[in-house]
Parts: C-alpha cells; sequence; structure tokens
C-alpha cells in the first residue's frame, strides 16, 4: 500500500475509459486522485457522467472539469495541491474521426500535452509524467511477422491522430532533456473491456448486433489488433507510474497484449459471447486504418514484471455482461 499522506495524484481524462479504470484503481489502492475532464460530446456524455459517478463515490478523489489545454488552470492545479505525478491520459482519441475534425486534435493533443509539460516542469519536488502514447504511431504493419518493438524506427504517420501522438512524444524528449522530470510514454495497442469508448469496432459491433441491425466490416475483415482488456492495461501503467526512470529520460515503452486477432476472429468470439451471429457489411479499408498491429512488451515486463492474463473470449464476455447490465432491456443471451 503507498504511503497516503505523499502528494495526490492527477490524472487527465478521468472520465475517459482508461482514466476511469486508472483512477479507480488508484483510489483502491489508497491513493488521493485528482481527475479532471472537460466532458466534451466526442461520444455519449452519459457515459462519461455514469464514470464519474462511480469515481465521486470514492474517498479521496476530487473532481475539476478543465479543459486540458488550459495551460494556466492546469499548472495552477498542480502547483496548489502539490502535485508530483502524473498520468495524462487526456486526448482527443480516434483515426477517422481525426480526418473530420482535425483542429480538435491540435487543441486537446499537442497543446493539451505541452500544457502538462509546462505544469510539470514547474511543480515543487516533481516525480514522474506517464502520457499516453499510440500504436497509431508505428503506422502499417502486414499482417504476420513480429510484434513492434520500441527501437525500431517509427514508420511516416498515416493519422493525423498518430502525428499528433509522435509529436507528443518528441516534446516529451525535448523537455527531458532541458528540464530534467522523468517521463514515460505508453505505446497504447487496442483496448478493450467494460466502460469502454462506443467509437471502438467492439463496442459499435455490439450495439448494432443486438438491435438487429447488420455491422459494417472494414478492410473486409483481413485486419488484425492486439486487443488489450482494461484490467492488464492498469496493471502497465501503474506498474510504470510506480517505477520512474533517472533523471532527464523519457522513457517509451510499448502496453499491450502480444497476441493479434484477426478482426473475423474478433467479431466471431464477440457473437458468442452476444449468442448472435452478425449480419456483416465488407467494407474497403478506411483512410487512416493500419492493416495490423502487434506489440512486443519485452521492456515492459522486464521493468515490472507485466503479463496480461485476460484472453479476449474472457474479456468480450465481460464486457457484453456490463454492457446488458449498463444499457438494460436488451435481448437475452441465448
Amino acid at each position: 500500500m503507498p504511503d497516503t499522506d505523499i502528494s495526490p495524484i492527477l490524472v487527465t481524462g478521468a472520465a475517459g475509459f482508461i482514466g476511469h479504470a486508472v483512477s479507480t484503481r488508484l483510489l483502491q489502492r489508497g491513493e488521493t486522485v485528482i481527475g479532471i475532464d472537460n466532458l466534451n460530446d466526442y461520444y455519449d456524455p452519459a457515459l462519461k457522467a455514469a464514470r464519474l459517478a462511480n469515481l465521486n463515490a470514492m474517498d479521496g478523489f476530487r473532481f475539476d472539469q478543465m479543459d486540458v489545454s488550459d495551460a494556466d488552470g492546469v499548472k495552477t492545479l498542480v502547483q496548489a495541491h502539490g502535485v508530483q505525478r502524473i498520468v495524462h491520459l487526456a486526448a482527443q482519441a480516434g483515426v477517422r474521426y481525426s480526418i473530420e475534425n482535425p483542429f480538435a486534435y491540435q487543441k486537446s493533443n499537442l497543446q493539451g500535452h505541452l500544457a502538462l509539460l509546462e505544469a510539470s516542469r514547474h511543480a515543487e519536488d516533481f516525480q514522474h509524467l506517464v502520457y499516453a502514447s499510440s500504436s497509431s504511431v508505428y503506422g502499417d504493419k502486414p499482417l504476420g511477422g513480429s510484434g513492434f518493438t520500441e527501437a525500431e524506427p517509427v514508420n511516416e504517420p498515416v493519422s493525423l491522430y498518430a502525428a499528433t501522438k509522435r509529436s507528443c512524444e518528441l516534446m516529451s524528449q525535448s523537455y527531458a532533456k532541458l528540464y530534467g522530470f522523468p517521463q514515460t510514454g505508453l505505446r497504447f495497442f487496442t483496448v478493450y473491456g467494460p466502460w469502454g469508448r462506443p467509437d471502438m469496432a467492439y463496442f459499435g459491433f455490439t450495439q448494432k448486433i443486438l438491435a438487429g441491425e447488420a455491422i459494417e466490416v472494414y478492410g473486409e475483415g483481413r485486419m488484425a489488433r492486439d486487443f488489450t482488456y482494461i484490467d492488464d492495461i492498469v496493471d502497465g501503467i501503474l506498474g510504470a507510474l510506480d517505477r520512474p526512470p533517472e533523471p532527464h529520460t523519457n522513457r517509451i515503452l510499448n502496453i499491450g497484449d502480444s497476441r493479434p486477432v484477426g478482426l473475423m476472429d474478433m467479431i466471431r468470439t464477440l457473437e458468442d459471447a452476444l449468442g448472435i451471429e452478425a449480419e456483416k457489411i465488407m467494407r474497403p479499408m478506411q483512410p487512416g486504418d493500419v492493416t495490423s498491429t502487434y506489440a512486443d512488451v519485452s521492456k515492459l515486463h522486464a521493468l515490472t514484471g507485466y503479463e496480461p492474463t485476460v484472453m479476449l473470449e474472457d474479456g468480450l464476455r465481460r464486457f457484453v455482461s456490463w454492457y446488458r447490465d449498463f444499457y438494460g432491456n436488451l435481448p437475452p443471451q441465448s
């Protein structure tokens, strides 16, 4: 158990999917957490409000509605509460959305990350900034072969979202060298599970299948993703947070499952969990999509003992159970 007399941890994007899960686990282990989120309407605000209600019911949580790009507000909050550790998860997510709304990414991802860097460098006795990057920075990868390693060159980004995430890594590199405070960038692979994001494929498929609607399968089903269950992701985040690198270091780590699953296999697994076979409409690859993702997590394992344990079959069953409970009045499982 941590020393509860130490300073609070700031979690940005606390009402988001991963932010909610990280904040919950931190509170459960006795930390004090300050959460910020702008509660935008990129997806159903009611889901964000429900996550936030869970956190507000727990001891040790405080919430401020704030846009992460508000540099003065973030800096003031950090200094007022003596924050020495930050888990920065707030961002504008989504590859396809970045094509339609590019300036949302400039504000949330670039300005937001810079605001956290500035707040960190001015904080007294600051210990560690952990921030969310993305597997999207690797660009496209043919199916098969070995997993992405942090040491291999990053390819040309194929989406604005990926470009902003790579830019954040480079900004962190410069701030680590200039100002010395330790940082860890985590390149997330596809995260799923209860309380997830409605813009993710497994979530949208579930909505449509239960409504009796056809699902659109992009890339004609010839894609694969390194699906990683939310509890495993939180294990890795907290393991990295508790083990900061040396000063003047911006450490980059993959965080994924290392067991990529084909899109059609994921759909079959989801159908089994729902007890319903989906009508499928095959669509071509969309701009910004990549063929496959596959994480080499050997560095994170060596550092923290990180070892994902939840298989996709179990994880999707847990998601479907949560979905039916949360949204209610849905067809019973056959």
